[in-house]
């Protein structure tokens, strides 16, 4: 039996990077927390690989308190210093600051599922793609949803991060026309 057709970037001996493309990239999310965790992932994924990233989420979820928004908006400077030393992470002051900062955020706004979906009028946008080249890394929407975050002064979230995000949670479904997984 052959393997499913998968998008390019998914088609790849990387474990993490072909289950996270096969069961949760494209799919719709309304849970808080994995929202949340998310959001601090691909913004510490700027100027990295998701590969990256993703063979470090199993330590971030560790060190971040399983991503629980109220435990990391308390999050006190020695704390921080504590993160900075765990090599298990990206050790990036800005990136951990703006976890924390957008952990309070994410808190007085009451969440990121409505407030995400909103923009998306509660549904997905399924693009109809042929070729890994023609996916955008940006698109009206995302550069919307990154302007009014920063606004409200979110962290890390310019257009192109949050295009990846939007993707991650299924708002955005990137897959090739082509992929057993779209």
């Amino acid at each position: 039996m052959s393997e499913p057709r998968r998008c390019p970037w998914g088609d790849t001996s990387d474990m993490l990077m072909r289950e996270y493309h096969d069961a949760q990239w494209g799919k719709p999310c309304h849970d808080e927390r994995e929202l949340f965790e998310l959001l601090i992932l691909e913004g510490a994924q700027a100027g990295l690989s998701w590969s990256c990233v993703l063979n470090k989420r199993a330590n971030y979820r560790a060190a971040f308190d399983n991503f629980d928004a109220e435990k990391v908006a308390a999050y006190d400077e020695a704390k921080v210093a504590e993160l900075l030393q765990n090599k298990g992470i990206i050790r990036n002051r800005l990136k951990i600051d703006a976890a924390v900062t957008n952990a309070k955020l994410v808190l007085s706004m009451g969440g990121l599922d409505a407030f995400l979906w909103n923009y998306a009028d509660g549904k997905p946008t399924v693009n109809r793609l042929e070729r890994q080249e023609d996916m955008p890394a940006t698109s009206p929407l995302s550069d919307r949803i990154s302007k009014d975050m920063k606004k409200m002064g979110f962290k890390f979230v310019g257009s192109t991060i949050i295009y990846s995000y939007l993707q991650a949670v299924g708002i955005v479904n990137d897959h090739m026309e082509w992929c057993a997984f779209r």
